[in-house]
């Protein structure tokens, strides 16, 4: 059985003195604590500010916060893929979907970005709440999945923005069902990883899933121009709706970078 997982937004364990200390978790956090009916000699996963990974056992409670000491502190992982997903702005709950199962795959961050078919007009209040409970999935999703890093959410960005933010990119694979002779998702990473003479271990691969509309030419010309490394890519031969495309396709992509990854040297 996996620990629960809390995440600590400015408390870094290594700084603390005392043998056992309160966790300084968040309001939400907290009351995630007392929904689990945690209590003393149960053991909690914990990542600190600084990103430290830590086994801690709860001793006591002290004004509801969890009193701990710890257990033991896991190693640093290894180098490992970094997947960007860019997804269209879509309608309903369906960023919600996106995001949630994304980041219980491994997704590090998330960039949605309006496009010109998206259906969903946010002005910058309406973006900014969005954006404030995209956050909060992701780290619920995190927490659930046993994530050792909460996934970042970006504000919600324009073409440009997306472009400025994949140029350096080790690889950008924009889903388009409208593409003739798409490039396989194995074949667009391998050949960027030809290209800059690097390993899939420390790759960062954006991934770009359009609105229910899909991506216009425009869009995709600025894509596919904005790093030499970018390909069009092919999901298959069904045509997906925008919340699976935004599932499927970063799953592919880690299966392939972790693929890649295992086979080079450590």
């Amino acid at each position: 059985m996996s620990l629960p997982h809390f995440y600590l937004e400015s408390q870094v364990i290594a700084d603390e003195g005392a043998a056992a200390f309160p966790l300084r978790l968040a309001a939400d956090d907290a009351q995630h604590a007392r929904v689990l009916r945690l209590a003393p000699g149960e053991h909690v996963a914990v990542v600190d500010a600084a990103r430290d990974y830590f086994e801690c056992e709860i001793v006591a409670f002290d004004d509801n916060l969890p009193v701990v000491r710890i257990a033991q502190r896991f190693e640093d992982e290894p180098d490992r893929p970094m997947v960007v997903l860019a997804q269209g702005l879509a309608k309903g709950d369906k960023m919600d979907t996106v995001i949630r199962h994304a980041t219980e795959l491994g997704v590090s961050a998330f960039a949605p970005f309006a496009c010109e078919r998206s259906i969903v007009k946010l002005d910058d209040k309406k973006a900014a709440a969005r954006v404030q409970r995209w956050r909060s999935i992701a780290k619920s999703a995190a927490m659930q999945s046993g994530q050792r890093a909460m996934p970042e959410v970006t504000d919600v960005g324009a073409l440009e923005d997306l472009c400025a933010l994949f140029a350096h990119s080790t690889a950008v694979l924009v889903c388009w069902e409208e593409a003739p002779g798409t490039a396989r998702i194995d074949e667009a990473i391998e050949r960027a990883l030809v290209q800059l003479r690097a390993g899939a271990a420390n790759a960062r691969v954006g991934v770009v899933v359009g609105p229910e509309g899909g991506l216009t030419e425009r869009e995709v010309d600025a894509l596919l121009a904005c790093n030499p490394r970018a390909s069009l890519v092919s999901l298959g031969s069904s045509i997906l709706r925008t919340e699976t495309a935004g599932i499927v396709a970063p799953a592919l992509v880690l299966h392939e970078l972790d693929r890649l990854a295992r086979r080079e040297p450590r």
